[in-house]
């Protein structure tokens, strides 16, 4: 029997050093029957002369070109044209093993699952920090898996380590215009949607940090404010279901805590330490948060001073806030 194709969407801009890498890695998957759809977003290097020559030498790639508008419209774009039974995502500067898609696909068909989902790998110049490499495996279904997205103990809110039924995206698109946590939001609808999903912690991704990427690179206030939206979105969609409710309001309470506590907007800090305030009451009372993030919100929303204090010092002491240095521990 003809195995089913796959989709393999990759946005790409200004990554003429990276995209090669990243394409030769995707022609080289033991799994064959694909169709790699590239949207370059209005680059202005030489992305889309690498892309067109890749797409001579190889017929699986299809190269899109588009005036810029984003990651979330390229991948839009991308799913438009998509004809596979499968859908899957790589960032146009990352690497995958070469039997990712093999892997992912087999544990579809097997686990007869909508989604699959594997470990992954953060690759910096000089080290790899491993998520997880446990070798765990796990099926959940609907309220599992969007609980464990929510939470993120088992599932990383991006969508490129993993893989979804196509029929997932009949009525799901990325957020265009959010340009953060664009993916946890497209990532909810598609576990809202699904029956079932099949974790298995085997770092087959390799996502690679460098200088200029959207991990190393500084927040900007709309991205603080995008963050919030997809936290809200995602409560609202949650009131009503107690499996959920909880985990999307500790993770809602989390962003303005976040949003409350960054250093480079002040408007933007007080606004969300007043509505920090106005939670406080609602957060005490809610028996599913913990009682470090309840003193948490006490203290950035009443004793910021004494907050900064402490958290500097935990800081230092786990080193938490380097985590994401290009530069070895």
């Amino acid at each position: 029997m003809e195995k089913k194709k796959i989709s393999i969407i990759v946005p790409a801009y200004n990554i003429e050093d990276y995209l090669g890498r990243c394409l030769d890695s995707l022609l080289a998957q033991s799994y064959q029957n694909l169709e790699i759809i590239v949207v370059d977003d209005g680059s202005a290097d030489r992305t889309a002369e690498i892309l067109d020559a890749y797409a001579i030498k190889d017929s699986r790639i299809i190269a899109v070109h588009q005036q810029n508008q984003g990651v979330s419209a390229a991948r839009n774009h991308g799913l438009d044209l998509a004809t596979g039974d499968y859908i899957g995502f790589t960032d146009g500067d990352d690497l995958v093993e070469p039997d990712m898609f093999a892997f992912l696909a087999n544990l579809l068909d097997k686990k007869k699952v909508d989604i699959a989902h594997c470990g992954y790998q953060m690759v910096f110049p000089n080290r790899i920090d491993y998520y997880y490499n446990t070798g765990i495996e796990r099926l959940m279904n609907n309220d599992e898996g969007v609980y464990e997205l929510l939470t993120g103990t088992m599932i990383e809110p991006g969508l490129w380590n993993k893989l979804y039924r196509a029929e997932l995206f009949q009525t799901v698109r990325l957020p265009v215009g959010v340009q953060e946590t664009e993916d946890l939001l497209c990532n909810f609808e598609l576990f809202m949607l699904a029956k079932n999903s099949y974790f298995a912690d085997v770092p087959k991704y390799h996502y690679m940090l460098r200088e200029g990427s959207a991990t190393t690179s500084v927040m900007s206030e709309k991205k603080y404010r995008d963050r919030f939206y997809v936290a809200s979105t995602i409560l609202e969609r949650c009131k009503g279901n107690d499996a959920l409710y909880g985990a999307a309001y500790e993770k809602y309470i989390r962003i303005i805590i976040q949003n409350a506590t960054q250093q480079n907007w002040s408007k933007l800090r007080q606004e969300f330490r007043q509505r920090l305030k106005s939670e406080a009451g609602s957060v005490l009372r809610e028996k599913n948060i913990s009682r470090k993030l309840k003193g948490m919100v006490l203290g950035v929303a009443y004793m910021p001073g004494l907050y900064r204090l402490v958290r500097g010092i935990y800081e230092k002491k786990t080193g938490i806030n380097h985590k994401y240095d290009l530069q070895g521990k």
